[in-house]
């Protein structure tokens, strides 16, 4: 009983000392870039990530329970947490929708599976977008906030394209804690996201 207990107390810390590479890189390299370029008076300023937000449509949902069983357990492979499905809101006449009627899933990550997540839509699955060149620095909402589409979800290795029933996308919002546009920006720069560059305005000025 004795060894039982003393493994499973081990294996329980092990667990909760468990960082992410992203999160201790936001620790160790991030935070001191990011003091230095926007001159924080306290560390515990430099913004960080809040939430990620993942929301599947599916449009045919109201009619085939199998896509909406389909789309629910691609976002639990892709975020390794149990979705919840999205209801209409109001009737919408031109797509014969009635309130209440299932038109997609969403998950919502936080801490430890945030950062999992985020590394491994950095390093592997946007990569592996057709024709990627990077996203638009243009996305963001004007309170610190990312949002872009993925036009496939077999972009995520967790899918097998030889088991999905179509090809769906799905929207991603990132949620900071920044101030303003300029600092999620370079938050999300910092961390590794493949943001393309905003254009220089000195370098515009002087071209002017």
């Amino acid at each position: 009983m004795s060894k039982k207990k003393t493994s499973a107390n081990s294996s329980t810390m092990s667990q909760k000392s468990y960082v992410s590479n992203m999160k201790k890189s936001y620790m160790e390299t991030v935070v001191p870039n990011m003091v230095s370029r926007f001159s924080y008076e306290n560390p515990m300023e430099v913004p960080r990530l809040l939430s990620i937000s993942l929301n599947m449509g599916i449009g045919d949902a109201k009619t085939s329970s199998k896509k909406l069983e389909s789309a629910l357990e691609e976002l639990t492979a892709i975020s390794g947490q149990k979705p919840i499905v999205t209801k209409s809101r109001a009737d919408i006449s031109n797509f014969k929708i009635r309130k209440g009627y299932p038109v997609g899933c969403k998950v919502t990550l936080r801490s430890k599976k945030m950062f999992e997540f985020f590394e491994r839509l950095v390093c592997i699955a946007l990569p592996r977008s057709r024709d990627f060149r990077g996203l638009s620095f243009k996305s963001f909402d004007g309170r610190g906030n990312y949002n872009f589409g993925v036009k496939e979800q077999i972009i995520f290795a967790e899918i097998n394209y030889d088991n999905i029933d179509s090809v769906r996308g799905l929207n991603i919002t990132i949620t900071t804690s920044a101030k303003n546009d300029n600092e999620a920006y370079w938050l999300l720069k910092e961390m590794g996201f493949p943001l393309i560059e905003k254009p220089n305005k000195e370098k515009i000025d002087e071209a002017a």
